[in-house]
Order: structure tokens, then C-alpha cells, then sequence
């Protein structure tokens, strides 16, 4: 049967409070073999039975534990608070509490005089920098200061219940570091991922772009070439005229590539497409600065070339006093542009139109989304282009 009773089968002995004070350890013999007159608590034979009671309880418990008693606050202390006190534990015992506590005495009065005056004081990892084995730490404590009544009744002095907690702070502090660490490589790695994904994303659109642009591409020079070989009157002449035109193409695509291949600025396209025929300054440009897209910039360099040629082999270039006006207007997305020849005396229409004509005429005009025309008036050739303005490459997509 369980017995209700736990002193049950409990051998009490007997023990004078010197008597417990030795058989508790070194800190207890120490207690029993220290010069207590020389202190404001006297003589160890004199102490009340309510201090002998608490000191020895001190000596028997495994918690950290430390009295201040009596009107210095004398500092008695258990085996298991020794090493709180480091170094000093050999000179502590029985010396007052700002002695013991010298170098965070400021730091931990406010709480004492607290517990002197009756209350319970409880902290939890508390910040203390210590001198303790002779050079300066930082430590951390989670404590009680409890205080102690003497026989009358009155407050005597507290009694500190401790634990110190600096490896564990320091230990949760690196966590937390670890813990931060490992978010910003966590966060990192999600916008490098991101960035990838971005980069995935555009290298599919120029893949797609690019694939677009050779297809118009080869589309013009296949257009070009065949149409130049079905209009020609020999061999000869195929090569002459596909050479031709290839070349006035690739001077545009020049222009194209070196202002990063979506556009190209049309004074400068205008430059490059008839810089074979400036011999002379035959030609007046008027008109302002404007970006033509991809598709419209080649297809503009192809006209001026087909239009260049005809003004070489039988128009404004072809006689001395003859000259070549180009002008273009921007309103809003409104785009109009005129090649307007004058010098040629008796200029007639030729009885023939070909791929040039249609060229510039219909191809041309369908990268603008507009018209074109070309009219053989009495002192030369008029070009006429009215269409849209369209960013990037949406004109012929």
C-alpha cells in the first residue's frame, strides 16, 4: 500500500546549524569557519534561528543562490553561486553588497532598494558588464531578489535566486544572425532566380524577334533579287540591278545596327542611302528630326535607291543642272515624305513600270500603312508618301 505520508520510512537526524553548514560542502565550511564578529551580523552562535534556517537551505539547494543580509547587505553565498562571482569568490563572503557588486553596483541598486522596500523583483536576461575574473564581459542574468524579514517582522535584507544566462543570449543571438543571414541568401536567391526567369523571359522574346526580323529580312531579299531578275533584259543587267539594290539594303541595315536595330534617325538614313550618287551637292533636305522603325527604315532605303538610280540614268542627275529636293513632315503619328526632282527638260513617262516602280510605289507604302505615288512631270520626277508612323517593327508584322 502507498503511503500518504512522505516522511514515511525517513531517518530525521539531528544536526547542530554548524554540524549542516560543514556537511553541506565547501562553501558551508567556509560559512562555519568565517569570522562572522568581525560583520554586522555578529557571531555565527548569534544568529536568529530564522537566518540559520534560510542560510542552510542555501547550502543544500543546486540553484545559484546569494543573502544580503543586515544593515551593510553582508554578502553569504552557496556553492553553486561561486561561479557567478569568478575571481572574487574567495573575498566576497561576509564583505557588503557594493563591494561584491563594485562594478555593477549603479546598474543593479534601483533593484535592491526595490526589494528592500518589499517587492518581488524578477528580471530576465538582463544586461550586466562585469569585471568579475578581471577583465570586462558582458554577461546576462535571469534573477529574482525576494526580500527577507527578520523575527520583528521587518525587512532585513533579499535573498537573489539566480541563473545566469550569457552563453544562452549569445547562443540565440548567433541563431538569430544565422537566421537573418539565411533570409537575405534566401531573399537573394529568390531575385537572382527572379532575374533569371526575367532574363529567360526576354531572351524568348529576342529569340522570337530575332527569328521575325530574319524571316522580313530574307522575305525582302528574295523579293528583291527575284523581282530584279525577272525584270532584267540579260544576265548582265540582273547582276547589276541586284548588286544594286543589295548593297543600298545593306547600307540600311549598317545604319539599323548601329543605332541598336529598332530604328534608325531619317536624315541620316537618307545620308546613307544616297551617298553612292552625292558626286555634288545636288540635293536640298528640309524636314525634322524622326525615327523610323526597323521595317519602314529599309523599306524608305530601298525607294531612295530605286529613285536615285532612275535620277542618275535619266533624271536630276543624269543633267547638270538638275536637282533633287527631299522634304518629310511629322504630325503626331502623321508622316508624309516627297521627292521632288527639278532640271530635267523634257522628261517623258516611261512605257515600262517595274519592280523599282512597284517597289517604291506599293511595298513601300504598305510599311506605312498608307500611299505612294510617282508622277513624271515636265521638269522631273515627284515622289509622294503619306502613312503612319509606328513604333518598333508593327508596320509589316
Amino acid at each position: 500500500m502507498i503511503t500518504r505520508n512522505a516522511w514515511d520510512g525517513i531517518e530525521r537526524n539531528v544536526q547542530t546549524f554548524e554540524e549542516a553548514l560543514r556537511a553541506s560542502g565547501e562553501c558551508g565550511r567556509r560559512i562555519a569557519e568565517f569570522d562572522w564578529s568581525a560583520t554586522p551580523l555578529g557571531p555565527l552562535s548569534t544568529w536568529s534561528p530564522a537566518l540559520r534556517s534560510l542560510v542552510a537551505m542555501m547550502m543544500t539547494s543546486a540553484q545559484p543562490m546569494a543573502l544580503w543580509y543586515g544593515p551593510e547587505l553582508t554578502t553569504i553565498f552557496n556553492c553553486s553561486f561561486a561561479p557567478i562571482l569568478g575571481k572574487r569568490a574567495n573575498t566576497s563572503l561576509g564583505r557588503p553588497l557594493y563591494e561584491t557588486w563594485h562594478d555593477v553596483f549603479d546598474d543593479i541598486l534601483p533593484m535592491v532598494q526595490a526589494a528592500l522596500s518589499g517587492e518581488t523583483v524578477w528580471r530576465e536576461d538582463l544586461p550586466l558588464t562585469m569585471t568579475r575574473n578581471g577583465f570586462e564581459e558582458q554577461t546576462f542574468w535571469t534573477f529574482s531578489y525576494s526580500p527577507v524579514r527578520d523575527e520583528d517582522g521587518r525587512i532585513a535584507g533579499f535573498l537573489d535566486v539566480v541563473t545566469e544566462t550569457t552563453d544562452a543570449v549569445i547562443l540565440r543571438r548567433r541563431m538569430d544572425e544565422a537566421n537573418r543571414s539565411l533570409e537575405s541568401e534566401v531573399e537573394n536567391a529568390r531575385i537572382a532566380l527572379a532575374a533569371q526567369k526575367a532574363a529567360e523571359a526576354e531572351q524568348k522574346v529576342l529569340r522570337h524577334e530575332l527569328v521575325h526580323r530574319i524571316k522580313n529580312l530574307l522575305a525582302i531579299v528574295q523579293a528583291i533579287v527575284s523581282q530584279s531578275i525577272r525584270g532584267a533584259t540579260s544576265t548582265e543587267a540582273a547582276l547589276e540591278s541586284v548588286s544594286a539594290r543589295l548593297s543600298a539594303f545593306g547600307r540600311a541595315q549598317d545604319l539599323l545596327t548601329s543605332e541598336g536595330g529598332s530604328h534608325a534617325r531619317l536624315r541620316q538614313l537618307i545620308d546613307a542611302a544616297l551617298s553612292p550618287y552625292r558626286t555634288a551637292e545636288r540635293f536640298d533636305l528640309d524636314g525634322p528630326e524622326v525615327a523610323l522603325n526597323a521595317q519602314q527604315s529599309l523599306g524608305l532605303s530601298l525607294a531612295l535607291h530605286e529613285l536615285a538610280t532612275n535620277a542618275t540614268k535619266y533624271g536630276a542627275l543624269h543633267h547638270p543642272d538638275g536637282r533633287v529636293a527631299i522634304s518629310w513632315r511629322v504630325n503626331g503619328d502623321d508622316f508624309s515624305f516627297a521627292w521632288k526632282e527639278t532640271g530635267v527638260p523634257g522628261l517623258a513617262s516611261p512605257t515600262r513600270r517595274g519592280f523599282g516602280s512597284r517597289l517604291s510605289e506599293q511595298i513601300v507604302a504598305g510599311y506605312f500603312s498608307g500611299s505612294a505615288s510617282c508622277a513624271y512631270e515636265p521638269d522631273g520626277i515627284a515622289y509622294h508618301l503619306t502613312g503612319k508612323l509606328m513604333p518598333d517593327d508593327a508596320a509589316g508584322h
